[in-house]
């Protein structure tokens, strides 16, 4: 059954996932609002910057999310045409609390066999967006559970990896390491390690403001991957605020 996202699925996640920062937003905006009419001079003029600044932040980080997650090729997947799926290949989809990709990869390679794989652990990974999302979309049944230090697969069995806006939730950069060691570990010889991620760069800082924070630069990812002892063989931008690793052992 083909699966079809409905229309402004991806901003009204982002929202519900959110709002605890965009309530925070609409406060202030309002409240140096209606602070405008007891003050005059420059803290007048501080006042209307900070409403202006607020309101186009939140309506920008809005707009933005709205062409990422509803209007790009991100989860139609086209950018992907250019890795070679061979029949019967073992594709592992790793998730982070909250998948929205293995379902689409399932109908992308239906000659493929796709385990879906979550490491979300509550006491290390504690955004609250993602327990959010994990109230208002649980986990696949067929999805197990597993530690970032340690994936019960054997050794070189599996052909693909591919980690969607997951990787970035592990916060601790030895864990971090860790887990790329590990993946690498049950990589096949051949095989592919695909990581899609915000960056933590100007689109995404005029876009998110303050919440590009929550990503990591493309330095840090790079160091990252070579601990790891992986190499990067291509980059591939889907849009100006997403970029995809292709990583090779």
């Amino acid at each position: 059954m083909e699966t079809t996202r409905k229309p402004y699925q991806g901003v009204i996640n982002i929202i519900c996932f959110n709002w605890h920062f965009y309530t925070i937003g609409l406060i202030v905006t309002l409240a140096a609002f209606g602070c405008l009419f007891h003050t005059s001079g420059n803290l007048r003029f501080i006042l209307i910057c900070v409403s202006i600044l607020t309101s186009v932040s939140c309506l920008a980080s809005l707009l933005v999310s709205h062409y990422i997650y509803d209007l790009s090729d991100l989860f139609r997947l086209n950018w992907l045409d250019g890795i070679q799926v061979n029949k019967e290949e073992k594709i592992a989809n790793i998730s982070a609390g909250f998948d929205e990709t293995g379902r689409l990869f399932a109908e992308k390679y239906p000659n493929a066999k796709i385990l879906q794989f979550d490491f979300y652990n509550a006491e290390k990974h504690t955004e609250i967006s993602i327990e959010r999302a994990r109230k208002l979309y649980p986990p696949d049944p067929s999805s197990q559970k597993i530690n970032t230090h340690q994936i019960k697969l054997e050794s070189n069995s599996i052909d693909k990896i591919m980690l969607i806006l997951a990787a970035h939730e592990i916060r601790n950069p030895k864990e971090r390491v860790q887990f790329f060691c590990e993946i690498r570990r049950i990589l096949k010889k051949d095989g592919t390690i695909i990581v899609t991620e915000h960056l933590r760069d100007i689109p995404n800082f005029l876009a998110f403001n303050i919440g590009f924070f929550h990503f990591y630069s493309k330095k840090n990812w790079l160091k990252t991957f070579n601990k790891a002892n992986l190499t990067l063989v291509n980059e591939i931008k889907i849009t100006p605020y997403l970029s995809t690793f292709i990583l090779k052992k």
